[in-house]
């Protein structure tokens, strides 16, 4: 296979000037990253400089880099790495003949993100290119972009944003051909005056489609009117498809039945009848799946084949993955690790899903952190919770963070509720309380902390004495 790179490409692309002659199969950001015959590009930031990491990238295999500062390491020097990061990624996109689809939502991106790349998988295995992890931000599509060989069929980018303006640049870079809007909902309210104001932000996304695009939107979201206006007013938007439970929607759940474990779907495709399975629980994945299904049929790629792919589909690390705790009577409870991040439509769906598991005699323990960038409703959407947690009928709750007393509080009258700041701290409580066959949700906001607990609770318990 032809290198990714050439310093040549590298410095045409982004009118700098090459050392020497080089190539790279891969491009990197961070030192730590690094793997043998890739670039690294050392950003300056507002913390950072990656020109002090250049010794340990070219030690741990980068055999060219991008700079705006002196180095005797074969490089391309430039006048601002982040530009030319992005010169790359633009270079990338138009080298790109397949289409590209951009996802976006207040919750669900990640996940639809990984479900549409198993999915075009296959249809086109080894040809499909998307975002790892959420590298979704002004330096992670960029990046994205920039890694992306020529010979893909298809890309799959996931963007986040917290600040209006955000999605117009991103998508202006990537020039999607498929945007979607999974859902929008109160997050990063910190940032925003209103929800309509983070739907007008969402819908950013469908500024940067190529002519001919598609929007794909949520018909069963409350905002769903106002993404659509906003979509036809677009001129570069060819299409709208719309996907949900609504009767007016192009992509239809016609029939859920839910196991534990996922669900069973009986769906309309824009006129074609799909029966399929979830490998994940709760509605929200029903939503999901019909949204990478609308994609899919969008790209004319194969609706069967993406079927079975949804099925084979299993939870993502910090976000929905199913892990055995081992416990101190010998035995294994259920963990369901939703650590990455939380606002309050993710809270109430993975409430929803630990609530949904049948078993009598099963208990339920949340540990449940603050959700962040809430702003001034932040204390009234913390206690909001309190009728979902009683509805998923919580036997135990572990209340983390200041923003989380108010609702710890309110629900000591009738669910047995520890509250503390710090998340380290519940670690020993929790090991202590788990009995066999337990099922236990973790779900906050990254910056909370909840993934090193969940790290924690799997390493193996101290036998009961």
């Amino acid at each position: 296979m032809s290198a990714l790179w050439t310093a040549a490409d590298i410095a045409h692309a982004t009118n700098g000037v090459a050392s020497c002659d080089w190539q790279v199969n891969g491009v990197h950001i961070d030192s730590r990253d690094v793997e043998p015959g890739c670039l690294f590009v050392a950003l300056s930031g507002e913390v950072s400089d990656g020109h002090m990491y250049l010794d340990a990238a070219v030690k741990n295999g980068a055999v060219g880099t991008l700079v705006s500062q002196a180095t005797d390491h074969p490089h391309v020097k430039v006048a601002n790495t982040f530009v030319a990061l992005q010169n790359l990624a633009s270079v990338a996109r138009q080298n790109m003949a397949g289409p590209v689809i951009a996802v976006t939502g207040s919750v669900g991106k990640t996940g639809v993100k990984e479900a549409l790349r198993l999915a075009l998988e296959r249809s086109a295995p080894g040809r499909v290119h998307a975002s790892i992890r959420s590298f979704n931000n002004h330096v992670g599509v960029p990046l994205t972009l920039a890694r992306m060989p020529r010979h893909m069929r298809y890309a799959v980018l996931e963007m986040g944003m917290n600040h209006a303006g955000e999605l117009t640049v991103l998508s202006a870079l990537a020039k999607p051909d498929v945007a979607i809007i999974t859902t929008v909902e109160s997050a990063h309210l910190e940032f925003f005056h209103s929800e309509d104001a983070i739907a007008d932000a969402k819908a950013e996304i469908f500024s940067g489609l190529n002519t001919n695009g598609t929007a794909i939107i949520n018909a069963d979201n409350r905002h769903a009117e106002r993404l659509l206006k906003s979509a036809k007013t677009q001129s570069n938007v060819g299409r709208i498809i719309t996907f949900g439970r609504a009767q007016s929607a192009d992509v239809r759940a016609l029939n859920v039945a839910r196991y534990d474990g996922g669900s069973a779907v009986t769906a309309d495709i824009m006129g074609e009848r799909l029966i399929f399975k979830i490998a994940q629980s709760g509605d929200h994945w029903v939503l999901n799946s019909l949204a990478v299904l609308a994609a899919v049929k969008a790209v004319d790629a194969d609706l069967g084949l993406a079927g079975l792919a949804l099925a084979d589909m299993t939870g993502l690390a910090g976000r929905g993955q199913r892990l055995l705790v081992p416990t101190a009577d010998g035995g294994t409870a259920l963990l369901l690790d939703e650590s990455y991040n939380a606002n309050p439509a993710s809270m109430r769906a993975a409430l929803a899903v630990i609530g949904a598991f049948e078993g009598r005699g099963r208990r339920r323990i949340a540990i449940l952190a603050d959700m962040k960038e809430l702003g001034e409703s932040s204390a009234q959407l913390h206690l909001n919770l309190a009728d979902d947690i009683k509805a998923a009928d919580i036997d135990t709750l572990f209340l983390v963070g200041n923003e989380m007393k108010a609702l710890a509080d309110t629900l000591s009258r009738n669910v047995r509720v520890t509250h503390m700041v710090q998340a380290n701290v519940v670690i020993d409580l929790v090991r202590a309380d788990l009995r066999h066959d337990d099922i236990v949700l973790v779900k906050g906001s990254n910056s909370m902390g909840l993934g090193a607990v969940v790290k924690s609770l799997l390493k193996p318990a101290a036998k009961a004495a």
